[in-house]
């Protein structure tokens, strides 16, 4: 699922994400949502979050 939509995350789903170091480069990063800190219900470079291990970053894609 797409990331730049807030309505397709939840708490504990399991994402990937674009950490603010790694935007050049595309890296993906894979973990558990913890917090959901955009409040705007969408956004173009995706939705902002928190995982469970303290990373931040903007989600690209939603894996279950």
């Amino acid at each position: 699922m797409d990331g730049k939509s807030r309505k397709n995350i939840t708490v504990g789903a399991r994402v990937n994400i674009v950490l603010k170091q790694h935007q050049r480069t595309g890296t993906l990063t894979n973990g558990i949502v913890a917090d959901i800190l955009t409040k705007s219900p969408s956004h173009p470079h995706g939705i902002k979050v928190r995982l469970a291990n303290g990373e931040v970053g903007r989600v690209k894609e939603v894996v279950g």
